[in-house]
């Protein structure tokens, strides 16, 4: 397959980067409501086996397309870890010590990252003056929130839990240019293929860890978990692929830059957790940073 360039984002594009960001940030609300009930690695092992079998449809009727080499096989592996089955048990697990909203904010570190790695493992995906600036402001915003959150939070004991969630976004960085570098499955099945490695990852060290008590958890925990594996596993992982693919991960990345301010707006409203005022200055800060960004450079050639 030829290689794939990127194109400017259009209205659309930024509408879905803006649902998918609402999509995640309401599920650090979810999670925290049933991790409690269901363990970390249950909750991740279900939402993931929910989203799996939400686009199995889909993808038959495409008709599926595996990879085509053991090299492709063990790359599509360490994705399922690195993009699902990591973090998912990470940010599960750190949540049944921290905030929703911490949780949220931690997470939001990961567009730097992102942007990095995109430069070193795209063609297309590089570092402009206007990329730089924008993912600073976004950036800058994002530690006036967690240095904020984080220093009210030090001798909790959750400062394990966030170092938790930093390493999930980490995972999310390097998975996300690890992504663009599959060429020969349509993003929609390869979000299938993805899901049902993680599903297999997930379940196993379920049944080693043991069966949760399933008649003891709440209808409220399962809810939780329909909503976790319907909408941010299943609907929002086929439309971050294709997004990734298409507008590039360094973009894509400085929009979720949002997840963070609208988690902890929803996490103040859904669960009483407390807001910093600061809050607000990253707010502006981060949208300032996404209309920077999204300046293209002008063209020197004298055109």
């Amino acid at each position: 397959m030829a290689n794939h360039t990127i194109r400017k984002p259009t209205p659309l594009d930024l509408s879905l980067m803006l649902f998918l960001t609402l999509v995640w940030a309401s599920s650090f609300i979810a999670i925290k409501v049933a991790v409690p009930e269901t363990g970390p690695v249950w909750l991740a092992a279900t939402r993931v086996a929910i989203g799996f079998l939400v686009l199995l449809p889909w993808t038959l009727y495409k008709g599926l397309v595996m990879p085509g080499s053991i090299r492709s096989w063990l790359n599509l592996l360490v994705i399922s870890l690195l993009n699902v089955s990591v973090p998912f048990m990470l940010i599960s697990w750190a949540e049944l010590t921290i905030t929703a909203g911490i949780a949220s904010l931690l997470l939001g570190t990961g567009p730097l990252l992102s942007l990095i790695f995109s430069h070193l493992t795209t063609h297309d995906d590089k570092f402009n003056r206007f990329k730089l600036v924008g993912i600073a402001f976004g950036f800058f915003g994002i530690m006036l929130v967690v240095g904020n959150e984080a220093l009210q939070s030090v001798g909790t004991g959750s400062v394990i839990a966030m170092v938790a969630v930093l390493g999930a976004s980490v995972c999310y960085a390097i998975s996300g240019a690890m992504i663009r570098q599959v060429k020969d499955i349509p993003p929609t099945r390869l979000a299938t293929v993805i899901l049902g490695f993680s599903s297999v990852e997930l379940i196993g060290l379920g049944l080693l860890d043991g069966l949760p008590d399933v008649a003891a958890i709440s209808g409220k925990a399962w809810v939780s978990l329909l909503f976790l594996g319907l909408l941010p596993t299943g609907l929002a992982t086929i439309l971050r692929y294709r997004l990734i693919w298409s507008i590039g991960a360094s973009f894509f990345s400085l929009g979720m830059n949002l997840i963070p301010v609208f988690g902890v707006i929803l996490g103040a409203v859904l669960l009483s957790e407390h807001v910093a005022t600061t809050t607000w200055t990253a707010l502006v800060l981060i949208l300032a940073g996404l209309m920077i960004a999204r300046t293209q450079p002008k063209d020197r050639t004298g055109q």
